[in-house]
């Protein structure tokens, strides 16, 4: 059996290289010839065909969705999907693909398209965000990993002058849960539930490991596993890490899902082999 991880041309993250050399390592182990590549040159259009190289599989570290809709095309079965990746990269789209489904979410609202730099920004539309989430509240870029493009938003000002500056960005709004700085990453592969852990930053109030956030192992309960195993299945997600915020009553919310969690923290504090499980079920998709 022959793959390839792809990850990104421009790719500097020590935490990204060590994920992809890590699900090598483990395919290898079991039998599977695979190879770290670039999305550079993978796939193309020629002649009005979409031409590729031949892979049994794909895991797709990166988010350049034109190479995984070609590799898809051309017949590659990626490890996720090119649409879920899609989903889960566009943290608003994430929310939709959610909504209605039964999933606890903190309250969110999108910020309009703008095209034009002299914009105007409506303080009709400010005053309804202020109105329906309390402050604090958090603004997010859709687009963004590790924590970057979140940020806390403590007043009306702060409010207006983040909407000025990133107006001309997809971004969204949304509730301010619990106390900061903790969450639960639960990783689930194959739609079951594999580990969970807390994470905790006394310094910031996201609570992302690579901003200083120091994970321990938790011990889910069976609502907690239901609740991520749904999110997963909904998502159509072969790996993921899903982020879960905890209220002051003890509610949980999905804050985010993550297609290309990073494992480590994880592996380290859980005790489990995380990209053994993955290129397990990876094999075993590939021979169903």
């Amino acid at each position: 059996m022959k793959g390839i991880v792809v990850v990104n041309a421009f790719i500097k993250n020590k935490s990204q290289i060590m994920q992809a050399e890590r699900i090598v390592e483990e395919l290898f182990l079991l039998g599977a010839e695979c190879k770290i590549r670039k999305n550079i040159g993978l796939a193309e259009i020629k002649n009005g065909k979409t031409v590729a190289q031949n892979y049994d599989f794909c895991v797709f570290l990166d988010k350049d969705k034109s190479t995984a809709r070609l590799l898809e095309k051309f017949g590659v079965k990626l490890f996720n999907s090119a649409e879920a990746i899609e989903v889960c990269d566009d943290k608003m789209l994430t929310h939709i693909a959610l909504s209605d489904c039964g999933i606890a979410m903190p309250d969110c609202i999108n910020a309009p398209l703008c095209y034009y730099e002299d914009a105007e920004i409506s303080e009709e539309f400010i005053g309804n965000i202020g109105d329906k989430l309390g402050y604090p509240l958090v603004a997010k870029k859709c687009y963004g990993s590790l924590g970057a493009g979140v940020f806390l938003i403590k007043n009306k000002a702060e409010l207006i002058g983040f909407e000025r500056l990133n107006k001309l960005t997809a971004h969204f709004y949304q509730k301010f849960i619990g106390s900061g700085g903790e969450d639960i990453r639960v990783i689930v592969i194959g739609g079951k539930y594999v580990c969970a852990m807390k994470r905790k930053n006394a310094v910031d109030f996201r609570s992302n490991i690579e901003l200083g956030g120091i994970g321990e192992k938790f011990v889910a309960d069976e609502n907690l596993i239901s609740l991520c195993e749904k999110v997963a299945g909904i998502l159509k997600l072969d790996y993921c890490g899903i982020d879960v915020l905890t209220d002051n009553g003890g509610n949980r919310y999905i804050c985010e899902v993550n297609s290309n969690a990073f494992f480590a923290e994880a592996e380290r504090v859980c005790g489990i082999n995380i990209a053994k499980k993955y290129a397990e079920f990876i094999i075993a998709s590939k021979n169903a």
